[in-house]
């Protein structure tokens, strides 16, 4: 449901704000919980009231998310864009933060793909439980 405020400015209940930013009415709850997104104003039956620019607000948020930015990260992000001062080189810096744990994350990745390859080639189906390799391996000490 839409509505307007007495100065005219549309307002969206939590359901359709949800619905058109593509997210679940608990996940903009979470935001709200989160400080990422402004609580709203609520009518006097109670009903949360938002505005349009919620939704864009909320599209940024899971845009950044599917890049693997944190909430945290995000909402430094969002800081840095009330800021009229910042510049796009503060932006890059933790882009490129990112992406440094990114690579980080697949070569560790690579890393267990080998190791889990090694250890399933090793594995001979016909052979008893007890002597798994996988399952030895989980048992060893790894420190």
């Amino acid at each position: 449901m839409k509505g307007t405020t007495k100065s005219g400015t549309e307002v969206f209940t939590i359901g359709n704000i949800a619905k058109r930013a593509g997210v679940g009415v608990e996940t903009v709850r979470f935001y709200e919980r989160e400080g990422l997104i402004e609580k709203p104003r609520r009518r006097e039956s109670g009903y949360r009231e938002y505005s349009n620019e919620v939704i864009s607000r909320i599209r940024f948020i899971r845009r950044a998310q599917e890049l693997g930015f944190s909430l945290r990260e995000i909402l430094e992000f969002l800081s840095l864009r009330m800021e009229r001062s910042g510049t796009c080189a503060q932006v890059k810096k933790r882009a490129e933060m990112k992406i440094s744990d990114i690579e980080k994350k697949i070569s560790d990745l690579l890393r267990m793909k080998k190791a889990l390859k090694e250890l399933t080639e090793a594995c001979i189906e016909q052979n008893p439980i007890a002597g798994c390799p996988i399952l030895k391996a989980f048992e060893r000490d790894g420190g």
